[in-house]
């Protein structure tokens, strides 16, 4: 018997990750494609069946749950950014560091063009079916915008971009605020239901414009997917190549926003202290208390 014993354990020593980079990228990977493939499984359940099974409240809803089940499988391990733009606004502000940012973009990217591949699997059939086998861009039966957003007809690049920092901005805003033990703070362990809510709000508020991606990984990834699954390359020049505005204004609005809340809020706590040195020891993995997003 104790032979047995010492092979299992050495079958599963040879499974677990010794790195703790090499943890946070797949958990990371593991996040985002969570997030894909139900949040936009939402979207396409609401499409594809033109409305029979899913309107604007499940979208909503779905893709805000989907973000909470990901922080929830994700958040112990690499913090459950899920979110090009909140890793980015992690190492400006000092709680994480510049040399796993590359590490945690490169995952995320991936995971959101892997779910991207998995939700097309999963409905293939319905989008044969749907509209004679035509994978659209535009149009009343365009599809291309199950997997990334885009802008609506009045939308001018400007208007485009300063609503993707706006929108990322208020995120970070209220996502620090969250995380920030030093302000009313949230039940441990429920801080990605409240992320949840907070991303219903805003796709509530913020999302008319051009569905309010706020996440590089999340609209870029599946874009790229739809460009070389059928739907073409015209996805990078539609609304006036309106692409680029999901991926670079959430990075500007996510910087934005943890400074301008660092500046009215966290410095003027008592004693302020960073939660990052705090925690961080010589025998223990670094960990990440902050989370998010679609």
């Amino acid at each position: 018997m104790q032979p047995e014993k010492g092979h299992k354990k050495s079958f599963k020593q040879r499974l677990v990750l010794k790195s703790s980079l090499a943890k946070e990228i797949v958990s990371e990977f593991l996040g985002t494609f969570i997030m894909i493939v139900l949040g936009c499984g939402s979207v396409a359940q609401a499409v594809l069946s033109r409305g029979h099974f899913g309107g604007i409240v499940t979208l909503n809803v779905g893709f805000a749950m989907s973000v909470v089940m990901a922080i929830y499988v994700t958040g112990g391990v690499s913090g459950g950014h899920i979110n090009p733009a909140v890793s980015l606004a992690m190492c400006v502000f000092g709680r994480m560091k510049w040399s796993k940012f590359p590490f945690y973009v490169g995952a995320q990217f991936l995971g959101a063009f892997a779910g991207a591949a998995t939700l097309f699997g999963v409905y293939y059939d319905a989008f044969v079916s749907f509209a004679g086998g035509k994978l659209l861009i535009v149009g009343e039966n365009a599809t291309a915008h199950i997997f990334a957003t885009y802008p609506a007809s009045y939308l001018s690049l400007t208007n485009a971009f300063a609503d993707q920092v706006l929108s990322t901005m208020f995120l970070l805003i209220a996502v620090f605020a969250i995380f920030d033990s030093k302000n009313l703070g949230v039940p441990r362990g429920l801080e990605p239901i409240v992320v949840g809510l907070l991303i219903i709000l805003l796709s509530g508020s913020l999302g008319m414009n051009s569905g309010c991606a706020m996440n590089p990984a999340r609209d870029l990834s599946p874009r790229l997917f739809t460009a070389l699954a059928g739907w073409g390359f015209e996805v990078f020049t539609v609304g006036n190549h309106f692409w680029w505005i999901p991926v670079v204004g959430p990075c500007v609005g996510a910087v934005l926003g943890g400074l301008i809340y660092v500046l009215f809020i966290e410095i003027h706590h008592q004693n302020p202290k960073s939660d990052f040195e705090a925690e961080q020891s010589e025998d223990k993995p670094e960990k990440y208390e902050l989370s998010v997003v679609m």
